[in-house]
């Protein structure tokens, strides 16, 4: 149901007039199952959902959804629902081992991108996606669907393998969310199942479990009954009807065949505070869980009107809340509340924050607090036609795109519909049930259901999780409890609301005029240069029926200011648009914004000035004018640059206390030493030296002028019509004179072999991390052949350290190749694995590297990469944001736009020679920084202490 991606949608436009043949609506009518998908049952009891949809074209989304998860685990399966998900992929009926995977990526689908599955508490969803451009793909891909269900061989050597790569997932999910979790599990879900049956299971289950045990898993639960197939994309309905049955209809359910039960979480009745610490915690928040109800999906207009309604109340109290985390001294750092699912079928009114230096209880007494002035007071009708504005424009959006939405997007609603019975009528029905059901919404009506969705004298469960330093007062459950019961008595007075303008700017400016007009046909682009010497590239395009999109870059930025200036020109922009824009806050621009669907944002980067803007088809207006005030109108705010300031401090804080962060320090230090241009997060104690004026001053000398600006604009406009605005909004920036070269700052990674090791955190992790660096011409070809040497260096690291030697559960390389500020490249491998396998890891990695160097790629590898570039280009050019960054790189780097036309042959002219070349020119083993990342050197008894220091504190 499309309600889901607009309820929280922060989006606008104006409600638009429309009108529909049909009779008026009967709220008490069933809603029905959408025209554009087929939903069957075969004989067996399975689901299938089938959709044509053209977008993208030749491509189909293929799904095997089985509702059952990690709640269905007998005592001995804990973790065998996501381990049987792992042992779809290692050998089936109709694939042998690593047979299945080299299938699929040599038809264009990359493993872990493409192709993927996950597991949850009540269901596993198979992911597989399938170009068709070749014949035989479709049939084949029903194949792996069919085992998947049903073929599975669980060969117990191949059990054996998988269970240390399995081991190595849930050791990649240690650390102090694991640890505080484990502690609020059982009370957030109140003593349910759920809590004793997280996806991951548990170790000694995973270590201990036999092969039995995982087919037992799978017979029991892995039945038609409790499956369903959903086809999406560029094929005949009836062709992939005619696959299920043939594939499908032959599946048998167990006899007999075990009770799917849902677990049920019983409703809380009594009051209860919890806190836990952990050291190496991410932060500290407070969340205040009422009592748990279960959901029900609407199955009548009138529940659909209901959810509605709910929307609306969710966007204005989070505004109202979004407003208090802007005051000078915020309660929180950032807060929320509104109904919120727990599962699939339970929900709950919850609050909760991030919190600041203010700490617990006065985070509990603003959320509370809040609350309670809607509960009494209600909302003002200003805020209710905002929100409904919002709301509006969202669904016009959705519904101007219904030709041009993606298989995936359908393909998520069929799942909710199999799993959580949520309905499918279609974004047509959708849109009428909105547009003329949200006017009929009262004031009345909506703070009746604030008063009744708020609770009061309900059993309320309140959390604390933090880490319990010094510099932060762990506050103790009581205390916490005390601040929720004042709260709920303290007398509020009603919202005041602060009356705005209704549109930005009172006038257009004084337009500029247009000078110079040409054309490039082959790419369908036009350009114009106005008379203040501002160009513009357009590139009119039917990818979207309700999307523009927008750039401009050109060299500079923070280069051009000195090391004592660095952290001003580093948050300059940041800074300003903390603050707003004119006489508006953001919350204020927000609301004046409200039913227009449009944004634009600045930066001062590291070697350019960046600019990027969106907007709706009927919204480029108020994007040209949000932009032109990004020149004119800079806003000075005291209050909001203290409340920003106080933000960054206590993120810094927090990012402090977590392992990774020495390690990703410690990585930065290595490669370039104590050079003050290095990409490093600041401390806590560096925000003090931020000086408001002086970074407003950096922004302004930037952005008082677009001069050398070339803005392209990509999407859903009519050339003709939309020049008149731009030379009234871009033709009237002004353009004094500054300087727009970058300048050489001296930054320059480390040369020669640089090894760091660093011991932090309390679990037995390790990360290594491997970075190649030098100088090297920049080119695009040069740059595709570096991305080549990545894409097969990432297929070795899957085949080699993870399915080969079962030492990893994954890892990833990257690169780039940069002309600025001279020709170099970066490239670089991250590793996560266990302390005991970092030498083997380094051992079999660099055993590939010097493979490569030596033989370079299998033909079979490079051939995977190139169809899957070559696929994924072929859709990309029916995406704005894809045409809009080709553009705009081409315009930075230099080089020629037109050869996005030729890319497939470039594609198809790299050769293995060229990897291997590109192998000893960026896997240089003579030049590199390797940072490991070990456990603390006392881990174990650090760990011991930190779970003994972890107790609850419990009051009620």
């Amino acid at each position: 149901m499309l309600l889901r991606l607009v309820r929280n949608a922060c989006l606008a436009a104006v409600l638009l007039a429309h009108s529909f043949a049909a009779a008026a609506l009967k709220l008490d009518a069933p809603i029905p199952v959408g025209p554009q998908v087929k939903v069957g049952k075969l004989a067996n009891g399975l689901t299938y959902y089938i959709q044509k949809n053209a977008l993208p074209e030749r491509r189909l989304e293929l799904r095997l959804v089985v509702k059952a998860g990690s709640i269905l685990e007998d005592d001995d399966q804990q973790g065998l629902a996501h381990f049987v998900e792992h042992m779809a992929f290692n050998g089936s009926t109709n694939f042998r081992k690593h047979e299945l995977v080299d299938y699929l990526q040599s038809i264009g689908v990359k493993f872990g991108a493409d192709l993927n599955a996950y597991t949850s508490f009540d269901e596993t969803v198979y992911i597989l996606p399938i170009p068709l451009d070749r014949p035989d793909n479709l049939k084949r891909a029903f194949l792996v669907l069919e085992d998947w269900a049903h073929g599975l061989n669980f060969d117990d050597a191949a059990i054996e393998k998988e269970r240390a790569i399995v081991l190595e997932e849930l050791r990649l999910g240690k650390g102090a969310a694991d640890r505080i979790g484990k502690q609020v599990w059982p009370k957030i879900y109140n003593g349910s199942r759920y809590a004793e049956r997280l996806p991951i299971g548990k170790e000694e289950v995973l270590r201990s479990f036999t092969p039995d045990a995982l087919r037992r898993y799978y017979r029991d639960w892995y039945r038609p009954d409790l499956m369903a197939v959903v086809a999406v994309g560029d094929v005949d309905p009836k062709t992939v009807e005619a696959l299920v049955k043939a594939h499908f209809s032959k599946l048998s359910n167990p006899r007999p065949a075990r009770p799917r039960v849902h677990a049920t979480i019983p409703r809380r009745e009594e009051t209860e505070a919890i806190v836990v610490t952990d050291k190496e915690a991410g932060g500290n928040s407070i969340l205040v869980r009422y009592p748990v109800q279960p959901v029900r999906e609407p199955d009548t207009v009138r529940g659909y009107r209901e959810q509605l309604v709910e929307g609306l109340f969710s966007n204005m109290l989070g505004a109202r809340l979004q407003e208090l985390s802007q005051l000078p001294e915020p309660p929180f750092l950032g807060g929320g509340s509104a109904l919120g699912k727990l599962t699939p079928f339970y929900k709950s009114f919850n609050a909760g924050a991030t919190i600041g230096p203010g700490g617990a209880p006065k985070a509990i007494e603003a959320l509370v607090r809040e609350n309670e002035r809607v509960r009494r007071h209600g909302f003002g009708q200003a805020e209710l036609d905002r929100a409904r504005k919002n709301m509006l424009r969202s669904y016009e959006r959705l519904y101007n795109e219904r030709e041009k939405t993606s298989s995936g997007a359908y393909v998520a609603e069929y799942l909710r519909h199999f799993l959580q019975q949520e309905p499918i009528p279609g974004i047509a029905a959708e849109y009428r049930y909105a547009t003329e059901m949200l006017p009929g919404v009262t004031l009345d009506e909506l703070n009746s259901f604030a008063r009744r969705t708020i609770p009061t004298n309900s059993g309320k469960l309140v959390i604390y999780t933090g880490i319990g330093r010094g510099d932060t007062p762990v506050p103790e459950g009581d205390a916490l409890l005390a601040a929720l019961a004042a709260a709920e008595r303290a007398e509020v007075a009603p919202h005041a609301e602060k009356t705005l303008a209704t549109q930005l700017l009172a006038a257009p400016p004084t337009g500029g005029s247009i000078v110079s007009e040409s054309e490039d046909k082959a790419l369908g682009l036009t350009t114009l240069t106005f008379s203040n010497g501002v160009k513009a590239i357009l590139k009119p395009t039917d990818f979207r029926n309700d999307q523009v999109v927008m750039s401009a870059a050109r060299f500079g930025g923070q280069s051009l200011y000195g090391d004592a200036d660095i952290l001003h020109a580093r948050y300059a922009n940041a800074i300003v648009a903390s603050m707003g824009l004119k006489d508006y806050s953001p919350l204020d621009l927000s609301k004046v914004l409200a039913g227009k669907a449009a944004a634009v944002t600045m930066g001062v980067a590291a070697y350019s000035d960046v600019l990027g803007a969106s907007s709706g088809a009927t919204d480029i207006e108020t994007m040209l004018q949000l932009l032109w005030l990004r020149f004119d109108a800079v806003r000075r705010d005291e209050d909001l640059f203290k409340s920003f300031v106080g933000k960054q401090v206590e993120a810094a804080r927090n990012r402090l206390a977590q392992p990774g962060a020495r390690f990703s320090d410690t990585v930065t230090a290595a490669l370039y030493g104590d050079h003050p241009r290095a990409p490093r997060p600041l401390r806590p104690e560096q925000f003090g030296q931020l000086d408001l004026d002086r970074s407003i001053a950096i922004y302004r000398e930037r952005f008082s002028s677009a001069k050398d600006l070339t803005f392209v604009l990509v999407g859903s406009f009519d050339a003709a019509r939309i020049k008149p605005l731009l030379a009234t909004y871009l033709g009237s920036l002004p353009t004094p004179d500054i300087a727009t070269a970058w300048r050489d700052v001296g930054l320059r990674p480390a040369k020669g072999v640089v090894k760091r090791a660093v011991h932090s955190g309390s679990e037995p992790k390790s990360t290594i991390s491997l970075t190649f660096t030098g100088e090297a011409p920049f080119s695009q070809l040069e740059q595709m052949r570096l991305q080549a040497l990545v894409e097969v260096l990432n297929i070795r690291i899957v085949e080699v350290l993870r399915e080969r030697l079962s030492l990893i559960y994954g890892g990833s390389a990257g690169a780039s190749l940069s002309p600025i500020p001279y020709g170099h490249y970066s490239l670089s491998v991250t590793l996560p694995t266990g302390p005991e396998h970092v030498d083997k890891v380094l051992g079999a990695t660099f055993a590939e590297v010097e493979r490569l160097k030596r033989e370079g790629p299998s033909a079979a590898d490079l051939e995977k990469v190139k169809l899957n570039w070559i696929q994924n280009h072929r859709k990309a050019l029916r995406e704005n944001g894809y045409w809009l960054g080709r553009i705009q790189s081409a315009l930075l780097d230099g080089t020629d736009p037109a050869t996005i036309l030729t890319h497939e042959d470039s594609v198809n002219a790299l050769a293995a020679g060229d990897v291997r070349d590109a192998a000893r020119r960026y896997l240089n083993t003579e030049n590199y920084v390797q940072v490991v990342l070990y456990p603390e050197k006392t881990a174990e008894p650090v760990r011991q202490a930190a779970a003994k220091e972890a107790g609850a504190v419990l009051a009620h």
